[in-house]
């Protein structure tokens, strides 16, 4: 009997965190044959082109594709959903798969969608089910509903996934793939790993505290991105611990929240900042570990940061009613608030493990299932 191509579309930075064990599990399984795109921002040299760090962990992509449009506004980040429906469909005609695998709630992840299910070829879709703040959350349950195999990391999800309609039988619990990532992992932190990475700013010492600041845009408050990632940068700046600042992701408003860190860069450069535009997988889950306190809105904070029990502040809405750990508060855009929660974070420290996100084994489930489940791309309401 043939292997199952299955498909897999990185396109971020996130993404390939998101599914680098799911990556892992495919190629070694005998009864799959792992075909991977990677696209979009994954390839641009300012949001860390991932690409590179792809072909280091030694996976072969069978096709990269350039989709994304300059601008990083509402109306380009449409478009490169549109372009990117044209170019991935072109990349499935070609390959051929069995299933095409995508991940969480981006506008990349819709256009995979789109062009996978146009094509009637099963759509696997990993992290469906979720709620949080931001066009995520509608673009991630519009997603689940073009998609025939869902991966959802928890319970709660796995219920709202069957509550859209969705078939139970489709329906897989295995929490989150990121999560298996920090099993038997090097989670220490040294010069070394700052140096490879390059970076401008303060000089890193690994033997002292630091704090993480990861910030994206708010694609539904387009225009305050500045404003926003300004107050908890000046909010940083009254700590006296070093601050590792990562760029922000590709979505509508990156472009402000860039600017304002720019500026900001350049009016404060005598202070303990050190700023860079990625890490792989590993090495971020690494520096999350040992931050004393991580700030912004990325949702590593929550699940890998909650797995590893991280002090994390996450400022605004965009995370607003997703699961997490006890290590989660949340703080509005005030300089006073967002200051205030980090002295609590860091006063109380480390946090117990939490596995509301799973404990590891992911990937390995995902394969499985992908390998063993029936094909069936007609779809009913089931209420």
């Amino acid at each position: 009997m043939p292997k199952r191509k299955i498909c897999v579309v990185v396109a971020s930075r996130a993404n390939y965190g998101r599914v680098k064990s799911v990556l892992r599990a495919i190629k070694q399984h005998p009864k799959l044959d792992l075909q991977l795109v990677v696209g979009a921002s994954a390839l641009l040299y300012r949001f860390g082109r991932v690409i590179d760090i792809i072909k280091e962990d030694g996976f072969i992509p069978l096709r990269s594709i350039y989709y994304v449009v300059e601008g990083e506004n509402l109306s380009t980040q449409a478009k490169s959903t549109g372009l990117g429906i044209i170019e991935l469909t072109s990349a499935f005609e070609d390959l051929n798969p069995d299933i095409v695998v995508t991940v969480a709630d981006r506008f990349e992840t819709m256009s995979t969608a789109i062009a996978s299910s146009y094509m009637n070829i099963p759509l696997a879709h990993i992290q469906g089910g979720e709620v949080t703040g931001n066009i995520d959350e509608p673009v991630r349950h519009a997603i689940t509903k073009l998609a025939h195999i869902h991966f959802p990391a928890t319970q709660k999800s796995a219920e709202r996934i069957i509550k859209l309609g969705e078939e139970p039988w489709r329906v897989h619990i295995t929490g989150c793939p990121s999560i298996d990532l920090l099993q038997n992992s090097d989670l220490t932190v040294s010069k070394k790993l700052f140096d490879r990475y390059g970076g401008i700013g303060y000089p890193l010492n690994p033997d002292q505290p630091y704090i993480l600041m990861v910030q994206h845009p708010v694609t539904t408050e387009f225009g305050k991105g500045a404003t926003q990632v300004t107050a908890t940068l000046n909010a940083l700046k009254t700590r006296k611990e070093q601050k590792i600042v990562l760029w922000p992701n590709i979505d509508a408003g990156s472009d402000h929240v860039s600017k304002a860190i720019r500026i900001f860069r350049e009016k404060n450069y005598t202070e303990n900042f050190h700023y860079y535009r990625g890490f792989s997988p590993e090495d971020y889950n690494a520096i999350l570990n040992n931050a004393v306190c991580v700030v912004g809105n990325s949702s590593s904070f929550i699940r890998e940061g909650s797995y590893l029990g991280t002090p994390a502040v996450i400022v605004g809405d965009r995370q607003e009613g997703r699961e997490h750990g006890e290590n989660i508060i949340f703080a509005d855009y005030s300089e006073d608030d967002i200051a205030r929660k980090i002295d609590i974070q860091i006063k109380h420290g480390k946090y117990a493990c939490s596995v509301v996100f799973g404990e590891g084994t992911a990937g390995i489930q995902i394969a499985q299932i992908l390998s063993e489940i029936p094909l069936i791309i007609n779809k009913r309401m089931t209420y």
